[in-house]
């Protein structure tokens, strides 16, 4: 039976965190009641032992389940669970104001296949049974551009690890991003991570956006900008 980490087993986290600030604007009396009542059916309960299945989760049957860490605004991943009813998706967002809006959003219209998760989305990793999840969606994600804060970025060797750990052979981990570094960094880190192989035969491959994605205001603002988006995929071996 597939299990979680144990504290001694588990990679140690990075000194700093691998988000910015938690919050921004104030929000309105209608997103803080939204917010609470969300997390109250939506919400995962990191206190009590993960399922062995996480399909079990879903208040509906679902055949299969993906994690996006980020999802901002949830714009993508409310897309996704519309679009793909018989799979449960888990997010993960520790900026309040995204949660809320979220919230907002699943008020107007309830999704029973989404499971959410309000702070460091590598506690949700190491509470995860191992080979658990059948995709990872890292979209857009900070790219930390200053030097000295590089060892903030998500992808790294510690956190392909995790990924690593909760994937099941043959299921995808899905990275896109704006900014070019970032996009060289993450090619780097797992072209040389044993558990990932890239998903590209030509060049076009990597600047195709994945089937049926919706797009995000984020990247409608980065392509006005002149910063074309990577889309890439890395397979678990």
């Amino acid at each position: 039976m597939a299990r979680a980490v144990t504290a001694e087993e588990r990679p140690k986290r990075a000194s700093e965190a691998f988000f910015g600030r938690r919050r921004g604007k104030t929000i309105r009396p209608a997103q803080s009641v939204a917010l609470a009542s969300g997390l109250a059916r939506y919400g995962l309960d990191l206190s009590t032992v993960a399922p062995a299945d996480l399909r079990s989760l879903f208040k509906m049957p679902v055949d299969a389940v993906r994690l996006e860490i980020g999802f901002g605004g949830g714009e993508h991943l409310l897309h996704q669970a519309i679009s793909a009813p018989a799979t449960g998706f888990i997010g993960a967002e520790p900026f309040v104001n995204g949660m809320a809006k979220m919230m907002m959003a699943l008020e107007k219209g309830p999704l029973e296949n989404i499971r959410l998760f309000d702070e460091d989305a590598t506690r949700l990793l190491d509470w995860l049974p191992a080979g658990s999840l059948d995709g990872i969606d890292l979209l857009y994600p900070d790219p930390w551009p200053k030097k000295k804060h590089w060892k903030r970025r998500f992808v790294s060797k510690v956190n392909l690890d995790r990924f690593a750990r909760v994937l099941r052979p043959g299921t995808q981990f899905r990275f896109a991003s704006d900014i070019d570094t970032y996009v060289n960094w993450t090619l780097l880190h797992c072209r040389g991570h044993a558990a990932f192989e890239w998903q590209a035969a030509h060049a076009a491959d990597w600047h195709r956006p994945y089937d049926g994605w919706p797009g995000t205001r984020y990247e409608a603002k980065a392509i006005r900008e002149g910063r074309p988006p990577a889309y890439l995929t890395f397979v678990r071996k």
